[in-house]
């Protein structure tokens, strides 16, 4: 018996209308994401990526096709969906506790469930020590960590991620593949995950989709069959990425 996937693109088209006519943005894309699978969306600049991610959050509508949550049509931001942007969208005046909790607060929640619920998201994320520090005293890779956490917080179906380490440096980078891994691993949550970096979409994903540009349309979806922690210099690595890095240079 087939299982109904978590994530459902079907036929998706996005145009916008500018002073020199509509461009269009996206062409009958279509794929689907399995409850508790881990997939990156790669492609190169002008492939849609960041259009397809804000359509799959919901903050923008298609203008052909649909996307839709367990079955259902996803027509706006809701709490289904944990967003993780690659700038960190921290409110500056909040401690790292204050921004894990924003989300709880506009639940109806009583007070120590919620601060049980943010302790729990910052331990997992690994601040604790760190909850009363302000995002201006923390560096880049822990301001991403509480943005994954802030998503986390109010237990969402998909983690959507829009090249969330692209801001960071090479090994805190790593650092943040391990603990993303070990969180999607930890929490059974279903990712999908966009980067323009071929070797971390390899290094992260189940499979891989893989668009093409001008407009952005599916080129192939690659499917990653290799052991977690995976080496980036292991034979068969190389070969999934330089397949990848192929088909965007087609």
């Amino acid at each position: 018996m087939a299982v109904d996937p978590k994530v459902s693109v079907e036929g998706v088209g996005k145009s916008y209308e500018t002073a020199d006519g509509a461009v269009e943005a996206l062409r009958d894309v279509s794929f689907d994401v399995a409850s508790g699978e881990f997939v990156c969306v790669v492609g190169p600049s002008g492939s849609g990526k960041t259009t397809l991610f804000r359509l799959i959050g919901g903050l923008e509508s298609p203008t052909t096709g649909s996307v839709r949550l367990d079955g259902d049509p996803v027509t706006a931001p809701s709490t289904d969906v944990g967003i993780v942007f690659q700038e960190y969208h921290l409110f500056p005046w909040r401690t790292v506790s204050g921004n894990v909790r924003f989300g709880l607060e506009q639940q109806d929640i009583d007070s120590e469930a919620r601060e049980r619920r943010t302790q729990e998201l910052i331990d997992l994320v690994g601040l604790d020590g760190f909850e009363d520090a302000y995002p201006s005293r923390i560096s880049g890779g822990m301001k991403q960590r509480v943005g994954i956490a802030r998503a986390l917080a109010v237990d969402p179906d998909l983690l959507l991620m829009d090249e969330p380490f692209g801001a960071v440096d090479a090994r805190t980078r790593d650092m943040l593949h391990e603990e993303v891994l070990d969180i999607w691993r930890e929490t059974g949550k279903t990712v999908l995950f966009v980067t323009h970096d071929v070797e971390e979409a390899v290094k992260l994903a189940d499979r891989v989709v893989v668009l093409g540009t001008e407009p952005g349309t599916v080129r192939e979806i690659v499917d990653v069959d290799l052991p977690r922690p995976r080496s980036v210099t292991d034979e068969s690595f190389v070969a999934h990425k330089e397949e990848v890095r192929a088909l965007i240079g087609d």
